[in-house]
């Protein structure tokens, strides 16, 4: 037997002499016809799998819920089409844990429109908005210039309590403007009030606080023109500092002549 040294050693001189292949015992016939492959077998039949579930459906983007809300608003064509496209809306996750959806009150084809912020709990009860205590302010702050809900609208930005009267995040907002602004389009108002700075953050697309925007006369464009809106303090505000309703009424005293110069109180007097 060779040893194993040996052979490593005659190998190693046999790769540096130039051999490339290893040869076997017996010689090798070049020429000769190469059997043909073996056909290959077909490959058995595979088993068809069961279908995998279908993935479930994410649940809807907040933007898929704001296009949804543009496009029934965009179709309503009147307030009670409105409304019913409101109550209709299920993308804004206030409306889950409020127990009414709060639309208006009072009177929409006198032009005079307050708009507020979001129902409490009284307005969520009853589905109307500013009847609690605050709502009690309201009318004897319309009454101190002659307007009472026959003669005014009041509406919302958000149409739905939120919990523990926390102010409403940006995207609940955006939810409910689009149907805030059908709303305006469709009162076509003279004027308009905004009662607290959520209302004037949202309508008017202004971060000022309320100090620095009430009382002072700003525009919206509604079909086409210009209407006039007063920024004031919210009743609410001002049952927890009845110092300043003093800013109010200065406010509403404008308010009260911009209506009388529009002709609005002869116009509310004759349909009221």
């Amino acid at each position: 037997m060779v040893p194993a040294q040996d052979s490593l050693s005659a190998l190693a001189w046999l790769v540096e002499a130039g051999a490339d292949e290893a040869m076997g015992d017996a010689p090798a016939d070049r020429f000769a016809a190469r059997p043909q492959a073996q056909m290959a077998r077909p490959a058995p039949p595979a088993v068809a799998k069961a279908p995998a579930a279908a993935p479930k459906a994410p649940p809807p983007l907040e933007s898929d819920s704001i296009g949804t809300a543009i496009e029934l608003a965009r179709g309503a064509n009147s307030l009670v089409e409105l409304k019913a496209a409101l109550e209709g809306f299920d993308g804004c996750a206030l409306k889950r844990t409020a127990t009414n959806t709060v639309f208006a009150d009072g009177n929409p084809t006198n032009r005079i429109m307050f708009i507020g912020e979001a129902p409490g709990r009284d307005e969520d009860k009853q589905g109307l908005p500013f009847v609690g205590r605050a709502g009690k302010l309201l009318d004897k702050m319309m009454a101190a210039i002659h307007l009472d809900r026959s003669k005014a609208y009041i509406t919302n930005v958000i149409n739905w309590r939120p919990p523990d009267n926390r102010d409403p995040s940006p995207e609940e907002a955006a939810m409910c403007l689009p149907f805030l602004r059908r709303h305006i389009e469709l009162v076509n108002p003279g004027v308009m009030i905004l009662l607290g700075a959520v209302a004037v953050r949202h309508v008017m697309g202004r971060s000022d606080g309320i100090m620095k925007t009430r009382g002072r006369w700003l525009d919206y464009q509604v079909n086409g023109r210009m209407v006039p809106v007063m920024p004031t303090l919210h009743p609410a505000y001002l049952l927890r500092q009845p110092a300043h309703k003093k800013l109010a009424w200065r406010d509403l005293q404008a308010v009260e002549e911009k209506i009388t110069a529009l002709g609005l109180v002869e116009q509310a007097s004759a349909k009221g």
